[in-house]
């Protein structure tokens, strides 16, 4: 829609989890980083948390992209009781069949699974995204599975990624051993001001436009209202491209950015903080319905 306008050859805040457009900032790099050491440890359990849009998925689909060829990786991209069991799940994550078989058969066939690609020298590598929403009797089948070993060969490793919620499950009492399992963990932190504005500029570039679009008034604007969360970030820059467009506006400043928060602010539908923005060292006070 505004891609010509603004010189882009794609849109560079699309919502989507692209894993060429991850932003390695300080948090990111060092959630990576905790990524591969579990990794190349081979632990048990890998745990990555943070908020909603914190980039956990993009994070999971770049290591995806440069996993080595030796290991085979089965992700779950979403689980819910009411379209089966774990275990069924973790079946169908690696092209296994589950169906007509009751647990016990089920699992009969997944440690022979486990067998077969540690027998040909391959490791195996589970992936459960939005882990938060497994309960505590499922983390506890997920570490009874992980307990499939061949004298020290780990055969089954664990990568669990969520939100904060999975924290306090783990926290639990009667999780204690799954938690003496995580060799790695790391929590996605926001984006301070200077990382925001570095990634609101990498977006840009990789999409192939100008990385000064925004000014900088216009990203302090928002840092502020995204609380440096990337899905935010995103949402409010790709809507303030949308009106720059309608402008005619070929840079992005406070003004529009501002202009986009008041009207999201009125729907109430995105989570925005609905306080104070500092813009050319001026406190605008943003609120639903105040211009």
């Amino acid at each position: 829609m505004y891609e010509a306008f603004y010189g882009f050859r794609e849109r560079p805040f699309s919502l989507l989890p692209d894993p060429r457009f991850l932003y390695l900032g300080k948090n990111h790099s060092l959630a990576l980083a905790m990524l591969e050491y579990g990794l190349l440890m081979q632990s048990g359990f890998v745990v990555i948390t943070g908020e909603v849009g914190s980039g956990k998925t993009t994070l999971i689909q770049h290591v995806l992209k440069s996993i080595d060829s030796g290991v085979t990786v089965g992700v779950i991209a979403n689980t819910h009781r009411a379209f089966g069991t774990l275990l069924q799940w973790v079946m169908q994550a690696f092209g296994l069949n589950y169906r007509d078989k009751d647990d016990a058969e089920l699992y009969e066939a997944f440690v022979e699974f486990l067998v077969r690609e540690h027998t040909q020298g391959r490791r195996t590598v589970l992936i459960l995204d939005e882990a938060q929403n497994v309960d505590a009797d499922g983390l506890e089948a997920l570490r009874m599975l992980s307990n499939i070993n061949s004298g020290q060969h780990q055969m089954l490793q664990v990568i669990l990624v969520g939100q904060p919620e999975l924290q306090r499950t783990l926290q639990l009492p009667g999780m204690r051993q799954l938690a003496q399992r995580v060799g790695a963990d790391y929590h996605l932190d926001s984006l301070g001001q200077g990382e925001t504005a570095a990634y609101i500029r990498h977006r840009l570039e990789v999409a192939g436009g100008d990385p000064d679009l925004f000014e900088p008034e216009a990203m302090a604007v928002v840092t502020s209202h995204s609380r440096g969360i990337p899905r935010l970030i995103n949402i409010l820059c790709e809507t303030a491209l949308v009106y720059g467009l309608v402008d005619a506006r070929r840079r992005i400043g406070s003004d529009l950015v501002l202009e986009v928060v008041r009207d999201k602010a009125r729907t109430g539908i995105v989570p925005l903080r609905r306080e104070s923005a500092a813009v050319g060292g001026k406190e605008v006070v943003v609120l639903p319905g105040k211009g």
